[in-house]
């Protein structure tokens, strides 16, 4: 078993919340606009343009983030986890790159998938609202997601749990008879 994100699941047609024995962390936001009904639960909320937006957006997620600990339900939790990293790492990304573009395709013929780093702006360049937003969604993550004491136990306990079965494949009887 493994806690790797098993990409080949039919999601858009997997109700997480009724089947989660088939949800995997994966790494870091691996799956957070995948898997439902959590996507569409989260999503929505999902803001990070302004601090003041930003600072809303990510009390609501982690007012879900809550609601989803309280209930004892690891997937929610661990994709509102995921909303809240990707609130810092986006805006992140658009802070530290005009656009938000980190990555730019190489126009070589012979190697046309292949993309070159884009370099960063320089502190001064950078998007003044992207970064105190970015700061806004990491305190959050830092302070009060990732310690959650329900949300560790559940974590851990889910990643034992992950170590102990096979990863879910398309073709298993628990995915078919989950759709």
């Amino acid at each position: 078993g493994s806690t790797r994100f098993p990409y080949d699941l039919p999601y858009s047609r997997l109700d997480l919340r009724t089947h989660p024995t088939l949800y995997r962390t994966g790494i870091g936001e691996q799956g957070v606009l995948t898997c439902q009904p959590y996507k569409a639960e989260l999503s929505p909320h999902w803001r990070f343009r302004t601090p003041s937006i930003a600072s809303q957006s990510s009390q609501k997620l982690l007012d879900l983030f809550q609601m989803y600990c309280d209930e004892n339900d690891f997937v929610g939790a661990d994709l509102a986890r995921k909303f809240i990293q990707m609130g810092f790492t986006r805006a992140r990304r658009y802070a530290n790159h005009a656009g938000g573009k980190n990555k730019a395709e190489n126009q070589q013929p012979t190697k046309p998938r292949n993309q070159r780093q884009i370099p960063r702006l320089s502190p001064t360049q950078m998007d003044t609202d992207k970064v105190a937003a970015a700061e806004i969604f990491q305190r959050v993550l830092r302070e009060h997601v990732m310690p959650h004491p329900t949300y560790v136990r559940m974590r851990d306990a889910h990643k034992e749990w992950c170590r102990t079965v096979p990863t879910p494949r398309p073709d298993d009887r628990d995915v078919l008879s989950a759709l």
